[in-house]
């Protein structure tokens, strides 16, 4: 047996070297004089370090601060520092080695990655203030020095990558996470390849099924598409070699997360989304042919192809603010389907592909700096000290994935704003005061209100009044995260002097009362009141909603607790704890939860109805117990990784007396006796209640939703597949009622 173990250690041994050498390789092309030496080091440190632990599949723990370096090196570009950060991310949380240790070995530069890398390890853990506070760190971090942000992408590729030794929970928290902010970071920072990575593998865990389905799918076509491709290409790459322009041609497949999107977002099955891939032209060009070249290339393929007007985007004219540059255009093929074309040249694939890596190496050359406007973005919305972590946290989210549209100021000075933006955006961006005195805009010259959503190429100017304030509705009206925090900071000023007149009186009509003005009483105070906030009270106060005879309630109320005993304000905290102890319920209870799987109480969650069968999960709230939401809900992903802590495992057991309420959307052809057949499925064959039915038929098209009460998802599985089978019904989808 002794043996075996020291074979399989040799073989590890070797694997390791081989993956070591790999790692060199991949780094090559930005080795500089001495820098194989450093790589050397940082491993034998980093070996050293972990080489008692093991990762949960068994595997050596130093693989995967190989592969985190072979990452950064080969799929973003990074150079020697980062491969250095890379191999070492772990070791001072993990092991004796300090920053000063690595200070010594490896320079200041080098200690200060570490420092921002193991800063962030603990993003999300334990509640969510302190995870939305350590994700703000991280950005901190990003704004100094943006490898971090870079290797830490690494990091969780590779940890997405292998997690299938993961627990089930540990597997849905972290894909969460990576579909909530770190493919929408990937996005920002333009790495394209590892953005959609990223989301496939969240969506392997978060939704298996129909990942597999799509992946299936995918694979069986792949022959006839490849035929598609080649028929299509041909005679592109004939004409491009006549003009005289260097390309490579070729088809990619879309990405099965993107894929899945189109099938939501226009309710189709599979087979009828057509762009499942595009047509990718990457041009050999000389940096001063670049935009002729492409459209050089673009007037070739709509010559062959009709192109659709509305779907040509030119980001080489106008490049995205995270350094993005092509031409998209979507044209019609020769067996009369669309397809998505992207023309670009060498330098502009590399930027996409790599992003922030290939961005910097091609600076000096590209008077073009969205990314380092947004870095300063991001740097505005960092200093604003007040901010509540979780609110920024959504704001920054809605910032990092919107689309750009182009303003222009009056003086014709051009300004990136995200889709959706409106004229008291436009506001803020240009400065805090003119946003906060800002009463309206007029567009192209025509008067706007504060709401006017703006559209690419509007040319904006600003109305301002000295009288003009910051108001509470004013949140509703902006989308960029910069004017959000400085509206909220303006109102925080306001409600902070409202307050401070209302704590004067509070204490007033306290000493009349004869009740001691301390710290303890304005808890008691504010929890018998329902507020939120000791400040909250003193604005309650202060715009006369509580008055003297209220606090005498309050002094009744107070005598009838001292008699039955000392008084605590239920902490949050506390409060989950309970409800995470409680686990006994009725014995009809039909859900199964907590680690142990036993019987609780819980309620549905009416966002996502869930019924038995569907993949759920158990969410501890504050006020209303333990909320059971199905693991693709749309508010899953932002709950398992803003409050992973509050999240249960829960599993149906086999009861079937309860039934559960849900609905289908039916669409079909209209034909005679078309509800009678779908009423006579649903009531015959299946026993199933309805509780309401709405139809709609327009021009021989028939549109329904009906509400029923089904066991379980194999009874909802089997009543939709007799549905399809009605004469004219086209499509039967579920929807949350």
């Amino acid at each position: 047996m002794k043996n075996t173990l020291v074979i399989d250690i040799e073989a590890e041994k070797q694997e390791i070297l081989k993956r070591y050498r790999a790692l060199l390789r991949a780094s090559k092309s930005t080795l500089q004089k001495g820098d194989k030496k450093e790589i050397r080091k940082a491993f034998e440190m980093a070996l050293e370090s972990h080489k008692d632990m093991r990762r949960k599949s068994g595997e050596p723990y130093i693989y995967h601060p190989i592969a985190v370096a072979q990452i950064a090196a080969e799929e973003i570009g990074l150079g020697t520092t980062s491969i250095v950060c890379a191999l070492l991310h772990d070791v001072v949380e993990d092991t004796d080695i300090t920053l000063e240790d690595i200070e010594r070995e490896f320079g200041k530069k080098t200690a200060k990655i570490i420092d921002g890398l193991t800063k962030i390890s603990g993003v999300f853990d334990y509640n969510s203030s302190l995870q939305a506070e350590n994700f703000r760190k991280m950005l901190l971090t990003l704004a100094d020095d943006v490898r971090v942000i870079l290797i830490k992408l690494a990091d969780r590729l590779h940890n997405m990558r292998t997690m299938d030794f993961m627990p089930r929970q540990k597997q849905l928290k972290i894909a969460s996470e990576t579909i909530y902010l770190y493919a929408p970071l990937a996005h920002r920072l333009g790495l394209y390849a590892i953005k959609s990575e990223l989301e496939d593998l969240s969506m392997k865990y978060l939704e298996p099924d129909t990942y597999k389905y799509i992946a299936t799918q995918l694979n069986e076509k792949k022959a006839e598409r490849n035929s598609f491709i080649k028929t299509f290409v041909e005679p592109i790459n004939e004409i491009l070699a006549e003009q005289g322009l260097m390309a490579n041609v070729f088809g990619r497949p879309k990405s099965i997360h993107s894929i899945w999107n189109k099938m939501k977002k226009k309710n189709i099955p599979f087979e009828e989304v057509y762009d499942l891939f595009a047509i990718r032209i990457i041009l050999d060009s000389l940096p001063e042919h670049e935009k002729a070249d492409c459209w050089k290339a673009y007037s070739i393929v709509t010559d062959l192809y009709r192109p659709n007007p509305d779907r040509l985007r030119d980001w080489v004219s106008s490049p995205k603010g995270n350094g993005y540059e092509s031409l998209h255009t979507t044209v019609m093929g020769p067996k009369g389907q669309w397809v998505e074309v992207q023309i670009r040249t060498q330098r502009m694939n590399e930027i996409a592909e790599k992003g922030f890596a290939a961005h910097w190496k091609y600076k000096e050359s590209s008077n073009d700096n969205g990314l380092d406007q947004w870095i300063q973005k991001v740097r505005e919305m960092l200093s604003n000290p007040e901010a509540n972590a979780l609110d920024f946290l959504d704001d920054f989210k809605m910032n990092l994935f919107s689309d750009e549209i182009f303003i222009f100021t009056p003086k014709g000075a051009l300004l990136q704003l995200p889709l959706g933006a409106t004229a008291l955006d436009f506001a803020f961006e240009i400065h805090t005061d003119v946003g906060a005195k800002c009463i309206g805009a007029k567009v192209n010259h025509k008067l706007v209100p504060l709401s006017y959503k703006l559209q690419n190429g509007d040319q904006v100017e600003i109305i301002t009044s000295g009288k003009q304030a910051p108001k509470e509705d004013w949140l509703n009206i902006v989308v960029t995260a910069k004017a959000k925090s400085k509206i909220k900071s303006s109102l925080k000023e306001e409600k902070r002097k409202v307050a401070e007149n209302g704590k004067e009186t509070l204490e007033r009509k306290l000493k009349s009362l004869k009740i001691t003005y301390n710290t303890d009483n304005l808890n008691k105070l504010t929890y018998f009141f329902k507020l939120q906030s000791t400040q909250d009270l003193f604005i309650a106060v202060a715009n006369g909603k509580l008055e003297l005879k209220d606090l005498k309630e309050y002094v009744a109320s107070e005598k009838e607790v001292e008699n039955r005993g000392t008084f605590h304000a239920p902490g949050e905290g506390q409060h989950i704890e309970a409800l995470l102890n409680k686990v006994k319920g009725p014995e009809s209870d039909i859900l199964l939860i907590g680690e142990d799987l036993q019987k609780i109480d819980y309620k549905l969650a009416a966002c996502c109805n869930p019924i038995p069968g569907d993949d759920v999960f158990g969410f501890v709230t504050v006020g209303e117990g333990i909320k059971i939401h199905r693991t693709n809900c749309p508010n899953a992903a932002q709950l398992m990784a803003n409050y992973g802590y509050r999240i249960v495992k829960a599993k149906w057991n086999r009861q079937q007396e309860l039934t559960f309420l849900t609905g289908l959307h039916i669409v079909g052809i209209d034909d005679v006796g078309l509800i009678n057949n779908i009423t006579k499925v649903i009531s015959n064959d299946f026993k199933v209640n309805m509780r309401s039915i709405t139809v709609d038929t327009n021009d021989g098209i028939f549109d329904g939703s009906i509400k029923i009460f089904v066991n379980d998802k194999d009874h909802l599985d089997n009543l939709i597949k007799n549905l399809l089978e009605v004469k004219g019904v086209t499509g039967v989808t579920r929807f949350d009622t």
